[in-house]
C-alpha cells in the first residue's frame, strides 16, 4: 500500500476508518505507540491514562522515551490546541470493553475531526490475538516500508519476522523452564501497605497465556472483582506464592508481605503489544523461574 492510496482499517469496536491516503502522523496512547514502534511505525507523540502523571512511566514508556517521542501527559487532560498542532492524521487508542477508548474521551479526536483506532487488549481475545491485531494495523500504517515524508514511520527494532521468532523462543524458553521448577506463581498488584489487588489469571489475555505456557499461576479465589480480588497483604501471603509477579508501574507499589524466600519479578499489566515486548517479559519470568 502506497501513501497515495486510500487507507482503511476496521477497529476492536467494529468502527470502519478511512482515509484518502494512509496516516503518517500518528499520535497513540502509550502502550499503543510503544507496541506501534516496535512494530516499526514511530508516533509523532503519545499520551497516558488517568493513572499516569506529567511524565513518562518508565515501566510503560518502551522505547519511546529514547527514541525521542514526545509525551503529551493524561489523555483525559490533553491540551487540544497542542494536539492539533501536531496535526495528526489518526489516533491510536486501546479498548477493555469494545466499545469506548480507554485513555482518550472519542469526543476530542471528533473535534479535531481525525479518525480514532481502538484495539482491544481486554480478555475477549487471546494474546497471540491481541498481537495479530496490532501487526495488522501496524502493517496498514506502512510498517517495514521506510520513513514517511510526515515523520511517522520508520525506526522501529526489527522485522516483524525475527520478532515473531524471537517470541517463539521466549515461550519454548520459559515453558521448558516453568515444566522444570513447576513454582506457583502470584500475579498481582500493590495499592499500599493495607491493600493490595491479587490478579485473576484468566481475566489477563498474557497471564492466561502464560498458564498455557505451563506457568503454575494461583488463583485468589472467590470474591467481588472481575480482573482483581482487592485483599490485605496477608491474604496474598497465605496463598504461599514461590514467586510473585508484581505491578511495576509508577502508580503501584512493591510488595509489602510476602512469605520468607518468595522470589519478585516485576510485571506490566500494560506491557506493550508487541512480539518484542513479550519475548523480554517471558525471557525475564524464565529466568526468575530458574534462578
Amino acid at each position: 500500500m502506497s501513501a497515495a492510496q486510500p487507507w482503511g482499517f476496521t477497529d476492536d469496536r467494529g468502527t470502519e476508518l478511512g482515509a484518502a491516503r494512509v496516516p503518517e502522523r500518528v499520535v497513540a496512547y502509550v502502550r499503543a505507540g510503544a507496541a506501534l514502534l516496535d512494530l516499526g511505525v514511530t508516533p509523532v507523540a503519545v499520551y497516558g491514562s488517568g493513572h499516569d502523571g506529567p511524565g513518562y512511566d518508565p515501566a510503560k514508556a518502551g522505547g519511546l522515551d529514547a527514541a525521542g517521542v514526545p509525551y503529551l501527559g493524561p489523555g483525559r487532560a490533553l491540551d487540544e490546541e497542542l494536539l492539533r498542532e501536531l496535526r495528526p492524521d489518526v489516533i491510536v487508542d486501546v479498548t477493555y470493553d469494545g466499545k469506548s477508548p480507554y485513555a482518550l474521551d472519542e469526543a476530542v479526536a471528533d473535534r479535531l475531526g481525525v479518525p480514532l483506532a481502538a484495539l482491544s487488549v481486554g480478555n475477549e481475545l487471546t494474546l497471540p490475538e491481541i498481537l495479530d491485531r496490532f501487526r495488522e494495523l501496524g502493517a496498514s500504517l506502512g510498517a517495514g516500508a521506510g520513513a514517511g515524508a510526515g515523520g511517522g514511520v520508520g525506526g522501529g527494532t526489527g522485522s516483524a519476522a525475527a520478532d515473531s521468532t524471537g517470541l517463539a523462543e521466549a515461550e519454548d524458553f520459559l515453558r521448558g523452564v516453568a515444566g522444570r521448577t513447576g513454582l506457583a506463581v502470584l500475579a498481582l498488584s500493590g495499592a499500599g501497605p493495607d491493600q493490595v489487588h491479587l490478579a485473576r489469571p484468566q481475566a489477563w489475555p498474557e497471564l492466561a497465556r502464560l498458564a498455557a505456557l505451563g506457568v503454575r499461576l494461583l488463583d485468589p479465589g472467590p470474591g467481588p472483582g472481575a480482573n482483581w480480588l482487592t485483599a490485605d497483604w496477608g491474604r496474598a501471603a497465605e496463598l504461599r506464592p514461590d514467586l510473585v509477579l508484581f505491578d511495576n508501574r509508577f502508580h503501584a507499589v512493591p510488595p509489602y508481605e510476602t512469605p520468607p524466600g518468595t522470589r519478585l519479578a516485576a510485571w506490566n499489566p500494560e506491557t506493550p503489544p508487541s512480539p518484542a515486548a513479550y519475548a523480554r517479559f517471558f525471557r525475564e519470568l524464565a529466568e526468575a523461574l530458574a534462578a
